[in-house]
């Protein structure tokens, strides 16, 4: 009898771990998918990569698929291989981290774009040139990759260096574990989500006081207050992963039992649904975005229905 119990719950935890797998990658791979349509499109058109605004949004596209993408690997390492070598799991982790902060560095920069197409028009094509944009990404990972490389650093103050040569189960919250890389968490969350956040509150008001202004041009100025909306919602959104511990701390208590189950759904719901709203927020409501996309399905549908009448 106890052989049967031991038995039934090695397939019931086998079953479940299937099943969050399952479920994490396929929304991986929708996610990746939609994302992907809309990196397809930016390359097939001078319209998108020869625009400053286009090259920032189809960043925080290619950066949210990146982001995602390290993420699921990070979890289905958790049930496949639980006993990963420390420098690797440290890349996997310095990338992931990067891409997470890259998002509101990537919405900051594109509020201030929208500041400079609005408030000083005059100016736009100077200061918003395509190698000018190239840049500000070159900087904006520069500055993502530091609590990832500070991360690290304070690892390798803390612990010998032969711990570089062991292995372990990769996840920050099991490396990074000491009461300094939490202080330090703490700090760079709270510095980089201020600094984007007076960067978006700077830049709404500015583009609200010029719409009150503006005598001619009231639509544009409009249209770039609600863009600059859009990217504080998405910038919540992304702030929802800061939130997950104490999400878990609220809730698990309540449901000891599903314990599992709880810390899994809300890992969906700060982490990984949030990235799928990205391309459906900015992509579809952009008339240039929404007119390709319209013109790329409508020719795969005609030609399946050509296919399927010569058939």
């Amino acid at each position: 009898m106890n052989s049967t119990m031991l038995l039934y719950n090695l397939q019931e935890r086998y079953a479940d771990a299937f099943a969050k797998n399952f479920t994490i990658v396929l929304l991986a791979v929708i996610i990746i998918s939609i994302n992907g349509v809309f990196v397809f499109i930016f390359f097939r058109s001078s319209i998108f990569y020869n625009d400053p605004r286009y090259i920032l949004y189809i960043h925080l596209v290619i950066n949210d698929m990146l982001m995602v993408c390290f993420s699921v690997i990070l979890f289905v390492m958790t049930f496949a291989w639980q006993t990963v070598p420390l420098p690797f799991c440290v890349i996997l982790l310095i990338i992931a981290a990067t891409a997470h902060k890259n998002t509101p560095l990537t919405l900051a920069g594109m509020a201030v774009e929208r500041y400079i197409a609005i408030c000083k028009p005059l100016h736009h094509h100077q200061i918003c040139t395509v190698d000018r944009t190239y840049i500000l990404l070159s900087l904006i990972w520069g500055v993502g990759v530091i609590p990832g490389l500070a991360d690290l650093i304070l690892l390798s103050i803390i612990r010998p260096l032969s711990v570089l040569t062991t292995g372990t189960f990769c996840s920050s919250a099991i490396l990074y574990n000491t009461v300094y890389h939490g202080e330090l968490t703490k700090f760079m969350n709270g510095l980089y989500t201020s600094v984007v956040w007076v960067i978006l509150v700077f830049t709404y008001c500015r583009v609200l006081i010029a719409a009150r202004r503006a005598t001619t041009d009231k639509s544009s100025a409009k249209k770039a207050q609600n863009t600059i909306l859009l990217h504080g919602a998405q910038l919540l959104l992304c702030m929802l992963s800061y939130i997950t511990a104490v999400i878990d701390k609220m809730f698990v208590p309540l449901a000891p039992v599903d314990r599992a189950r709880l810390t899994f759904l809300n890992y969906l719901l700060t982490n990984i649904l949030p990235r799928l709203l990205t391309p459906l927020i900015y992509g579809v409501r952009d008339k240039h975005f929404y007119r390709h996309m319209k013109a790329l399905f409508s020719r795969r549908l005609f030609f399946v229905k050509v296919e399927s009448i010569k058939q």
